[in-house]
């Protein structure tokens, strides 16, 4: 397979046409710019101007603010005329979904406008319809006559544009030819280009947004792809995983993807978008984008390659065999680091999902429970739960070798030069491409080769940490080496958001192609006493209460492992970013939605302000909670209006009643 950006094992940025954004340049090698969207109603002049200010003092380069209809669009020169009054100057975006007048009038007063081809003029109303080639043809002219025109406004103004495709939004004729693809959202965005190049308009940056991660990086890849082979040249992108949702996940699902393509050096702007106060969206947009900053120190060699061994356009599992519980078509493990822990006592597993109750010597087991300890030279003087092992270094391991819940942990040589080894697994560690082990030239690869009791633990202390891993699983498929992989990696960051954001982005990235058969995440010394004076807390709240660094990272593993779609193992949230189309306080409901569903494993719930993040946006969801109008929601199952209208008051206890109905409901324990 052909690569998709410049180098898969090193971060070496795309370099994409320029575009001016009323004198911010974007594109072409410029630093990646961080952006956010307002959530106030764009026809409350002060309050957005208030609030635009809040994301501007918090670092925000762009801020985009929702024009649904004509006077929200005619409002934006007094929301700039103001901002211009208070001497702030940050280019402003008119968010356009429906209404191509209001896009007309914004893309005279503000810096870019952002249409949706999905239903700029397309419609999206779920329905099938079988186009002759002569048909489809005479749609695309009617899109040409119907958005020609702001192309055109746009060029003698001077003002840019995204040509945003959203997942869930893709019109029915799309949806038609292309089915619910990535395929279907590159096309949807490469028609509009056609036609603006055809105007020799290029002020352009496109998107592919979705709330799957997976969905998402294949689009913006493909986008590339189709970008180059038509055109020769490709256009600014703006990343963004859309109705990421809140807190940690919301965080680690917008790491995973937007991080993912940041690795491949790929993306010239971000929006983290979480369902929280706009301004703690930019502090992640700028943890992410920090990653990238330029430094003197060069990174380790990692040989190059110019075909990679597997498709980055759609998703397919790396093939291994199956190490006990580890590998083939098992889920991926969770490995959690106790090793910092100077005594391990029972009440010291409740940190990663296992509850001792002394009364009536038995373990309760959460859905988030590890699934492998690693203790170094600690062994435990107390009955282990019995799906739990225990992973340690040889001298403690030869100690305990009969016991069954016992697994050794070797370097490289020490496994080759062990005397003594598991019959049932042995971890081996490589260090890929930061050390001079034999593994990282490839010539002892061939020695621990399809060992039927070795599982790998790839981890690397180089600068490009994610591509030198990447790097050695090519070397593995190229090989046919089927060993099951454990995907290791540490932190020495501060910050929880900065913990989160590298650990989504090392592990995602690899995850997200199907490469990992289980996680385990560590952090410094450092930054585990860091962790464990302060709260772990967001940018924008707290959302562990008092958590150690072992419940943090065991639960930020299994986020990961839900938003990479490669483990389930909790309710998914598909919540939208308030704007001044909500129709309801979504930051509030959405509290109020997670604590009466949060124990319903694996049901995806959307919550969507409005019609225009609606049944389209959630259409990978189970269930959607929608506004419809002022304290009026709409109940869907799937793309389905099941219950119409309701008041506010009563909807979330119509949800449950929904969720019953449709046999999705299970009592919580306790209750």
């Amino acid at each position: 397979m052909q690569l998709y950006c410049n180098s898969a094992t090193q971060v070496s940025r795309l370099i994409t046409r320029e575009v001016s954004i009323g004198g911010l340049l974007l594109g072409n090698g410029h630093p990646v710019r961080v952006q956010t969207m307002t959530t106030t109603d764009t026809l409350n002049t002060l309050a957005t101007v208030e609030q635009t200010i809040r994301c501007i003092e918090a670092g925000a380069e762009l801020v985009r603010i929702t024009a649904p209809s004509k006077k929200e669009a005619e409002n934006l020169l007094h929301i700039k005329n103001e901002l211009h009054k208070r001497g702030y100057t940050t280019p402003l975006v008119a968010d356009i979904h429906f209404t191509p007048n209001a896009a007309e009038i914004a893309a005279r007063i503000v810096e870019k406008v952002r249409v949706n081809p999905g239903n700029y003029v397309d419609k999206k109303k779920f329905e099938q319809i079988d186009y002759t080639d002569a048909e489809y043809l005479e749609e695309i002219e009617r899109i040409r006559e119907r958005f020609t025109p702001l192309v055109k406004i746009c060029k003698e103004y001077g003002t840019a544009m995204r040509i945003g495709t959203n997942h869930g939004s893709l019109s029915d004729r799309i949806m038609s030819r292309y089915g619910d693809t990535a395929m279907g959202m590159v096309e949807s965005a490469m028609e509009f280009l056609r036609i603006a190049r055809d105007e020799n308009y290029h002020q352009i940056i496109l998107s592919m947004k979705s709330s799957n991660p997976q969905v998402m990086v294949q689009a913006y890849r493909l986008l590339i792809q189709q970008m180059q082979a038509s055109f020769g040249e490709c256009y600014p992108l703006h990343l963004g995983v859309t109705e990421a949702g809140d807190g940690e996940d919301g965080r680690i699902k917008s790491a995973a993807g937007i991080g993912t393509l940041l690795e491949d050096g790929i993306g010239d702007t971000i929006r983290v978008s979480l369902t929280e106060d706009p301004e703690f969206e930019i502090p992640v947009c700028k943890d992410l984008v920090k990653r990238y900053t330029h430094t003197t120190t060069p990174a380790a060699y990692i040989p190059p390659v110019e075909r990679i061994p597997y498709d980055p356009f759609s998703y397919s599992r790396r093939k291994t065999f199956a190490v006990g519980n580890i590998g083939h078509q098992q889920v991926p493990v969770v490995i959690a680091d106790l090793s910092k822990l100077t005594t391990i006592q029972p009440s010291d597993l409740q940190q990663v999902g296992y509850t001792y109750d002394a009364a009536t010597d038995k373990w309760n087991i959460s859905d988030t429970a590890a699934d492998y300890i690693f203790t170094a030279h600690t062994l435990l003087s107390f009955e282990l739960p019995g799906t739990l092992r225990v992973l340690v270094y040889p001298a403690a391991w030869e100690q305990v070798q009969q016991h069954p819940s016992y697994v050794p942990l070797f370097s490289v040589s020490g496994y080759l030069l062990a005397t003594h080894k598991s019959s049932y697994m042995n971890v081996v560690m490589v260090d890929c491409f930061s050390d001079a082990t034999d593994i990282n030239d490839f010539t002892g690869l061939n020695e621990i080769a399809n060992d039927p009791t070795v599982v790998l633990a790839l981890s690397s202390r180089s600068q490009q940490a994610m591509p030198a891993v990447r790097r050695m699983l090519m070397e593995l498929m190229n090989r046919k080496i089927m060993n099951p992989v454990i995907l290791v990696t540490d932190s020495n960051y501060e910050s929880s958001d900065e913990h989160l954001i590298h650990y989504a982005t090392e592990c995602g990235a690899l995850l997200l192609d199907g490469m990992g058969d289980g996680i385990c995440l560590g952090m410094t010394a450092d930054s585990y006493r860091k962790m464990q004076e302060t709260q772990v807390t967001t940018s924008g709240r707290n959302y562990l209460t008092n958590a150690g660094a072992e419940q943090f990272m065991n639960a930020t593993a299994f986020g990961i492992l839900q938003a990479s779609r490669t483990r389930i193992s909790k309710t998914e949230y598909i919540s939208c970013p308030s704007c001044g189309r909500t129709l309801f306080d979504l930051q509030e409901t959405t509290a109020r939605i997670r604590k009466v569903t949060h124990h319903l494993k694996g049901v995806k719930i959307a919550i969507m302000g409005c019609i225009v993040n609606g049944p389209g946006e959630m259409a990978d969801a189970d269930f959607g909670y929608v506004g419809s109008g002022p304290g009026k929601i709409t109940l869907y199952k799937g793309k389905d209006i099941m219950k119409r209208n309701i008041d506010s008051d009563i909807a979330v206890e119509e949800l449950i009643n929904l969720l019953k109905e449709n046999g999705a409901w299970i009592e919580p324990v306790g209750v």
